[in-house]
């Protein structure tokens, strides 16, 4: 039986949808490798005749392994992924950190202390493999490892995600009332069906002892550490790719890795700001934060640059200010609305806030209808957006066709050859590799308006009348005239 007392309210599709993620995104994840590779092209050029296209003809235009089981995963990726896992946990317990008290939990009213410091880490790992890159280059053994053992450092980091999926969903049910661990469940992720409750998260913070390094916040050290560190890795090594192809690194490679590499680095610098996140206040630990930050977001936030290693668009200086212009205005609309809202919280008194509207709630708490927030409800969601959109934008009309080592040689034909005479061409692929390479800008969209809508839900559920009242003075939702 459920433990919440009022009727169930499902989110993501409900039972069906929670099993339709869990179960499907895996598979996504892995088409994305498969269907967009190096060894024939983005798209394998077989999917344009889906009729006439069998398994035998597709293996040969896939990384597909020859040996099954070895291919997919090996006790080598495993061990060293183990590793990288037990390094971030070493930086996290001897780097300096900083102390910071969450919000204050629903059933007992006390807050959760935390420790911070995965940008230290971060910059303790990047500035190993800078040195290593100095000694050896693009064949630096991490970026070479990286590239030949992607596909099991994959199935490894999803198995990791099921099996720590796996251990909060049976330890939330060691939960008991008035215990004095400020141990809770997450309001939506009790309502006793096994599947959504295991995708959606049951316990809100689960916390773990270990010997040596103490009580570790699995959520928040799953959420700024290995996955985002590992964004960034995976990125430096489809750098060194595309050097080792073609002795040179494009302007698109190193703008798209310098931004994602802002991203991350800016995001742990600015780690403690993740307590005021829905992530981190309502939403439990299951699949969905687990997946996410392990797989998802390393793995499928680095197909940028996963396909510039192999066609390195040029951009021109042209190209390069107007991207480096749409990130500029994204970080300022995201930063400047953030802040604006944060001093108006805590020193409503400043200077750069005093003359702001606001709408004064019965629960006591104001808020914000001018400024930013005027603008509209979530105008931080947009420049987010608009700071992830040059991502995508970088890798241009994408798809490539790989031809042969001495194909086409002397012919007049737009594309790129590799250093062992293996030419990339855009053919019949043109236009198709958008599919990959934007579909990160296409998820984070709906990301964000999916989050928008969960927010409204539960401002509605917090302010009642008030925010009826504040939505028809700030009408737009996050883009205004739009949406």
């Amino acid at each position: 039986m459920p433990l919440n007392t009022q009727k169930v309210k499902y989110e993501f599709g409900g039972p069906l949808g929670a099993a339709g993620i869990v179960f499907g995104l895996p598979v996504l994840v892995y088409v994305f490798f498969f269907a967009c590779n190096d060894v024939s092209g983005c798209p394998a050029p077989g999917l344009f005749s889906p009729r006439n296209l069998t398994w035998e003809m597709l293996k040969v235009q896939i990384p597909w392994p020859e040996d099954v089981l070895s291919g997919f995963i090996t006790l080598e990726a495993t061990g060293w992924t183990l590793a990288y896992y037990l390094l971030s946990l070493i930086l996290y317990r001897v780097l300096p950190a900083h102390k910071v008290l969450g919000s204050k939990l629903r059933e007992s009213g006390r807050p959760l202390e935390y420790s911070f410091n995965a940008f230290s880490s971060s910059m303790v790992q990047v500035a190993a493999c800078a040195v290593g890159t100095y000694i050896y280059g693009a064949d630096f053994v991490v970026w070479r490892w990286i590239d030949h053992n992607y596909l099991q450092l994959l199935t490894t980091n999803i198995l990791l995600s099921f099996a720590i999926s796996i251990y909060v969903y049976a330890a939330s049910f060691t939960i008991k009332k008035g215990n004095n661990q400020l141990r809770e469940l997450a309001m939506g992720g009790h309502t006793g069906n096994l599947i959504y409750d295991f995708y959606i998260g049951r316990e809100l913070n689960p916390r773990i002892n270990l010997p040596i390094f103490g009580e570790i916040d699995i959520k928040t050290w799953l959420e700024m550490r290995p996955g985002l560190t590992g964004w960034l890795l995976l990125d430096l090594a489809f750098v060194a790719k595309q050097y080792r192809n073609y002795g040179s690194i494009s302007d698109s490679m190193v703008f798209v890795t310098a931004i994602q590499g802002y991203y991350v680095l800016e995001g742990q610098y600015a780690e403690a700001g993740i307590l005021s996140m829905m992530d981190i206040i309502t939403d439990g630990l299951g699949f969905m934060l687990s997946f996410g930050d392990i797989v998802w977001v390393p793995f499928i936030y680095s197909t940028q640059c996963r396909y510039l290693a192999i066609y390195p668009t040029h951009l021109g200086w042209p190209g390069l200010a107007a991207l480096s212009s749409v990130f500029a205005i994204g970080l300022y609309i995201f930063r400047a609305s953030n802040t604006q809202k944060a001093v108006f919280r805590k020193t409503p008194d400043h200077a750069s806030v005093a003359g702001l509207h606001f709408l004064q709630t019965k629960r006591g708490t104001r808020l914000l209808t001018s400024g930013w927030w005027g603008v509209s409800r979530h105008i931080n969601y947009f420049g987010d957006w608009m700071q992830a959109l040059p991502f995508s934008l970088a890798a241009g009309i994408a798809g490539y066709v790989i031809l042969p080592s001495g194909a086409m040689a002397g012919a007049d034909v737009l594309g790129y050859r590799m250093l062992d005479g293996t030419m990339v061409v855009q053919g019949v692929a043109k236009g198709w590799g958008i599919l990959f390479t934007m579909f990160h800008a296409l998820y984070f969209a709906v990301l964000l308006i999916h989050r928008e809508g969960r927010d409204d839900i539960a401002c509605a559920e917090k302010y009642g009348a008030d925010w009826e009242k504040y939505k028809s003075v700030v009408r737009w939702r996050i883009l205004p005239g739009v949406f």
